[in-house]
């Protein structure tokens, strides 16, 4: 009989008792930060500018070892392929063959919004037989894009669950008309693009926001204060998320020092905010979008755009910072 009644206590719920459930803790973004590790960053970097994706060119057998690196990369955290495929293919104007690589973090289903974050990984190639490696162009921003979906991949581990889905892609041809990024807002704007969890089309009025992420990884074009732990974020008139990353620096402790234009130059900012990167297409639907750059430098699109060239401790910095910041709006 004694038995038969603790048996009957250890089945009532605690709440009978007075008691609720305790919360479930929902992991801080900081927990991602070990992750993200100047060798894990440099050792990205490495395989993107070695003489195997040589230059990655679009439509070189480079670029072909590039892209599919990311694919795997993208597929082991996670991510979930768009209409069954890692790949969007699509033929540039010289008839050669390109290739946008692109997966998914799902959110909540019931939430039709979606972010992209999006990183161009092409590069000049080789060019009368000089190895041009890109390694801040853009071989930093590819890598920062991979170092996200990992720190996503583990903030989902821990518990952590994202209202938005996340499109993570990483574009083809660049230059010279930002090829990629267009072809991508095309797609979407055909109603070719599908959720592969609940199948309907991403269309662009679904985008809620653009992150782009070109050239991220050297110190060298400082701001007039000459330190070098800074960041450039160009965002249009949505100060919204300037202020967000402006929280987030001081929340998190990271502490870099912050250029919401392009080196004071209304010109240059309107330049790489509107014309000259892969946000353009996003902008020409109206699609919100931020771009995040550390600048271009006397070594872009130079062969001497090495591994060397990186300022590996700050880079860090930035990509922790940015998860951050993407991680209160995901």
């Amino acid at each position: 009989m004694r038995i038969a009644l603790l048996i009957a206590y250890a089945s009532v719920p605690m709440s009978f008792y007075g008691q609720t459930p305790q919360k479930k803790m929902i992991p801080s973004s900081k927990n991602a930060e070990y992750v993200v590790t100047e060798s894990t960053l440099m050792r990205k970097v490495e395989f993107l500018t070695d003489s195997l994706c040589e230059g990655r060119a679009p439509g070189s057998k480079g670029s072909v070892e590039a892209s599919f690196w990311i694919a795997r990369s993208l597929r082991m955290n996670g991510l979930l392929p768009i209409d069954n495929s890692y790949f969007q293919c699509f033929t540039l104007p010289k008839g050669n063959a390109a290739h946008n690589v692109i997966g998914i973090i799902p959110g909540d289903p019931q939430n039709d919004q979606y972010i992209v974050i999006g990183a161009h990984y092409d590069n000049l190639g080789i060019l009368n037989g000089n190895l041009y490696p890109g390694a801040d162009s853009n071989a930093s921003g590819v890598s920062a894009l991979i170092s996200f979906a990992e720190m996503f991949h583990s903030m989902r581990k821990l518990g952590k669950e994202y209202k938005r889905s996340v499109i993570f892609v990483a574009f083809d041809a660049k230059s010279p008309s930002l090829n990629g990024s267009q072809r991508l807002v095309d797609m979407m704007s055909a109603g070719l693009l599908n959720d592969p969890v609940t199948g309907r089309a991403i269309t662009p009025d679904k985008i809620s926001l653009m992150v782009n992420i070109d050239q991220i990884g050297c110190s060298t074009s400082t701001f007039k204060s000459g330190r070098k732990d800074y960041l450039i974020m160009l965002q249009g008139n949505n100060s919204y998320y300037g202020s967000l990353l402006q929280r987030c620096n001081f929340k998190y402790d990271v502490n870099l020092e912050i250029g919401f234009d392009y080196y004071n130059s209304e010109d240059f900012t309107d330049l790489f905010y509107k014309r000259v990167s892969d946000q353009k297409a996003f902008l020409g639907k109206g699609i919100k979008s931020v771009m995040f750059t550390s600048g271009i430098t006397m070594n872009t699109n130079k062969t001497f755009d090495t591994n060397e060239t990186l300022d590996l401790t700050v880079f860090k910095k930035r990509v922790w910072l940015i998860f951050h910041w993407l991680n209160k709006l995901v």
